[in-house]
């Protein structure tokens, strides 16, 4: 009697060898998406999300956006913490390009190195800030800006209230909008003047009375000027959103759901 083909000792040879080339095959498509993917994160884009408000009405709590990481060049501040093991070894930036007034910047906190901020870049080297009645004046010039209809968000107490709502145009012309919970008299609605030492910026919320930003000093647990080499990146765009089903659109209860209207918009 003649031995099934499928019995035969080459077959199980082939078939092993098919196998384990098989394998093979997939633990290095495996290693190579996955080497991909680490390279993309450690030098294109980084996700983050949105805890706080500080940035409303542009970002809301529970947005999650995507960074650009090469916007700015490389510090060892690009690294993730667990990589970011000789700080020293990475001074300065690596393929810097300057930051432009108006972007929206993810940075590491001067105070610590290590808790990530996003803020509006508001003041460049050189420059002087201060707010007069909740203006800003930039170099000694007030910043335009156009009243909108007011905002519904949440007041310092947790109830929902409509505020005082601007498009603000800052020299250069980024036109970008801001809140005022506190109307015209808030606590940091009256600065003095701010001149932002060099390699240094002043950054801002544009949620303008609940922001802690670069009105406080680090040494007041604010956050100061920022170096450039703490920048991580500029935030491009929204790629997720959820959120509570409320009057205000940053609500932290409730019952939450996705933000249909919010996702893959850019961040201005």
């Amino acid at each position: 009697m003649t031995e099934p083909a499928s019995l035969k000792s080459g077959d199980f040879e082939a078939a092993a060898k098919k196998t384990r080339e098989g394998g093979l095959g997939t633990i290095a498509f495996a290693a190579l998406a996955a080497l991909i993917l680490v390279a993309g994160r450690l030098l294109l884009f980084q996700p983050f999300n949105i805890p706080s408000g500080s940035l409303i009405p542009t970002l809301l709590i529970g947005d999650y956006v995507f960074v650009s990481k090469y916007s700015y060049g490389y510090s060892h501040f690009s690294l993730p913490s667990f990589l970011d093991l000789a700080p020293a070894a990475m001074p300065g930036r690596l393929f810097a390009s300057q930051p432009k007034r108006g972007d929206v910047i993810v940075f590491k906190l001067p105070r610590d190195g290590q808790t990530d901020y996003i803020k509006r870049l508001i003041g460049l080297p050189g420059d002087t800030i201060q707010l007069r009645h909740s203006r800003l004046y930039i170099n000694g010039t007030i910043v335009e800006r156009t009243p909108l209809p007011p905002y519904s968000t949440l007041g310092h107490f947790g109830s929902p209230i409509d505020v005082p709502h601007y498009e603000e145009t800052l020299p250069g012309g980024v036109k970008h909008e801001i809140i005022q919970m506190d109307g015209d008299e808030g606590y940091w609605d009256n600065t003095n003047v701010y001149t932002v030492p060099p390699g240094n910026y002043f950054m801002m919320g544009d949620n303008r009375d609940n922001s802690n930003d670069s009105r406080l000093a680090a040494e007041q647990q604010g956050v100061g000027f920022v170096p450039f080499d703490n920048f991580i990146g500029r935030a491009e765009m929204v790629f997720f959103s959820v959120g509570s089903e409320s009057p205000a659109k940053d609500n932290s209860g409730g019952t939450w759901a996705i933000r249909w209207d919010r996702l893959f918009q850019p961040v201005r």
